[in-house]
């Protein structure tokens, strides 16, 4: 880990991070959801590409390691939110999504007061939140009643469900290992 602070993959990460209120006051304020939907879609994007180059450039910086996850969270609370009060996804499954990052939370909270680092994110955990943020977006252009909305309605709840499955599945496993760790053991995953 060798990148300073400053390069273009932690500058995708901070654009990133910009995108979240932006996306609450279009969708919330303005109710403009076709430019929530490319700050989703744009959103999406620069989680792809900023680890992918900084893999490549060897940017890789432990600002990212933890900013990237972080801003994943706070991406997907802040649209689960927006969904509960547009009434886009129903309240339980939101519960669902957001308790389990509440619960990730505080394991990773107890991991650090036994001297543990955060959890290392599985090509699962990726997959997961790719999924839910690719999802977003054609869920939210769902809420209207054109061709479009329909073919969005498809397509979203494809991806949501995959992402769904995947998120609750990575979100035992991360518990489990955090779990482990705590208790001084650590499971291998398979």
């Amino acid at each position: 880990m060798n990148a300073s602070l400053l390069s273009i993959p932690n500058a995708l990460t901070f654009l990133r991070f910009l995108g979240i209120p932006l996306f609450i006051y279009l969708t919330l304020d303005l109710h403009s959801y076709n430019w929530a939907v490319f700050v989703l879609a744009v959103g999406g994007a620069t989680d792809y590409f900023d680890g992918k180059l900084a893999r490549a450039w060897n940017q890789t910086s432990r600002f990212g390691e933890l900013a990237d996850p972080a801003i994943d969270r706070l991406y997907i609370f802040a649209t689960l939110i927006v969904f509960l009060v547009q009434d886009i996804l129903p309240w339980w499954l939101i519960g669902i999504l957001i308790g389990r990052d509440l619960v990730l939370a505080a394991i990773t909270v107890l991991m650090k007061l036994k001297g543990h680092g955060p959890f290392k994110v599985t090509y699962l955990g990726k997959a997961a939140t790719f999924n839910l943020l690719y999802a977003f977006p054609f869920l939210l252009l769902a809420s209207g009643t054109s061709l479009v909305s329909t073919f969005a309605f498809v397509l979203g709840w494809s991806f949501a469900i995959w992402g769904i499955a995947l998120y609750i599945a990575t979100g035992i496993n991360y518990a489990r290992e955090g779990v482990s760790q705590i208790r001084g053991s650590r499971v291998i995953n398979s």
